[in-house]
């Protein structure tokens, strides 16, 4: 192994310690904003929360699209869809007193996850449709921009005049703002230090995407391997980190919502690298690998609906059967992308 290689691999770990600090003050802050500004953890996951500890992963693909690397672009924003849908599932676990989606359901949770299904099958269609592109840009890309903006309106709305909801249990956490403490910090103070966990978590996804590129030189791995697994898992590890902190702090709509939002906001990474991938739309530059992560995606969060839905209390060790099929089908589509 060479010192390149070695120092390269350093760095990748060094960025994933970043990204978990990082990650978890966020969490912290975010269940906070969503109490100060009233807008809801749902909402303040799938937006802020979501975004915010998306950026490493978009930082990625963009700067891969913009090296040519497509494949290493395409696999990182729907290979960072499929872990993080599998990290909700581990954090079941770390929620022992019920099913964590029976405990979390919320509409507009369940409108973020369709909001989900639907931009992931219009790159689908996009992929198999003809190779167009104005000034390298396929049409889908302001599509999917577009159709993510009315989604969060939608999810808005929902949350101000809902109409539908949960049936309340003793287990169901209903999200109701906290008592503000007279010592906490003012609103533009907790919005900075947001700003700025966010910024590290960016720069992380950065650094990280130059390590991987070292690595595919140096290895021979392919793009989309790297892609899927090393830049995708290791820049989701913030959905990993506020997930489980919300689920401790007992933020339990948070949690799912930070999830579903980041996987949305993942959708965009596609858009964006679009753009930044200057040999044509980079849609039709993605493989059966790329293919497989974005059918896997569209499943698992199909189940994970089903989940809110159904609102089983109680499976094995607590954890419903929604996250044992997530787990299962994400272990499956690794088998499936290594072999091949």
């Amino acid at each position: 192994m060479t010192f390149l290689l070695l120092k390269t691999i350093g760095i990748c770990a060094g960025t994933a310690l970043v990204i978990v600090f990082a990650g978890n003050r966020m969490s912290a802050l975010a269940d906070n904003l969503a109490d100060r500004t009233g807008l809801g953890e749902a909402l303040t996951g799938t937006v802020f929360l979501g975004a915010a500890t998306s950026l490493p992963g978009i930082t990625a693909s963009v700067t891969a699209a913009h090296n040519g690397h497509a494949s290493l672009a395409l696999s990182n924003a729907f290979g960072g869809i499929a872990a993080q849908t599998a990290f909700l599932a581990l954090a079941d676990l770390a929620y022992p007193r019920a099913n964590l989606e029976h405990a979390a359901a919320s509409l507009s949770n369940i409108l973020a996850g369709t909001l989900l299904i639907s931009l992931l099958s219009v790159i689908l269609l996009g992929t198999m449709g003809p190779e167009i592109s104005f000034w390298g840009i396929h049409p889908i890309t302001p599509l999917l921009f577009a159709a993510y903006v009315l989604g969060l309106k939608l999810i808005r709305r929902s949350h101000e005049y809902p109409m539908w909801q949960p049936k309340m249990t003793p287990e169901t956490r209903p999200d109701i703002p906290e008592d503000i403490p007279s010592d906490s910090p003012t609103l533009w103070k907790i919005w900075l230090q947001f700003s700025v966990s966010a910024f590290f978590v960016m720069s992380a996804g950065w650094l990280l995407t130059r390590a991987s590129e070292t690595i595919i030189r140096e290895t021979g791995i392919s793009e989309s391997l790297v892609g899927a697994f090393l830049i995708a898992i290791i820049t989701s590890l913030p959905e990993l980190v506020t997930t489980i902190a919300a689920v401790r702090r007992g933020a339990l709509t948070l949690a799912v919502g930070g999830v579903l939002g980041g996987n949305t906001f993942d959708i965009l990474f596609g858009a964006m690298a679009d753009a930044a991938y200057r040999s044509g739309s980079i849609y039709h530059a993605a493989n059966q690998k790329e293919i497989i992560l974005m059918t896997l995606s569209i499943l698992m969060t199909s189940i994970l609906i089903i989940g809110l839905l159904v609102r089983q209390k109680r499976g094995i060790a607590n954890i419903g059967f929604e996250s044992i099929f997530v787990l299962f089908i994400y272990a499956l589509g690794i088998l499936m992308i290594g072999i091949g």
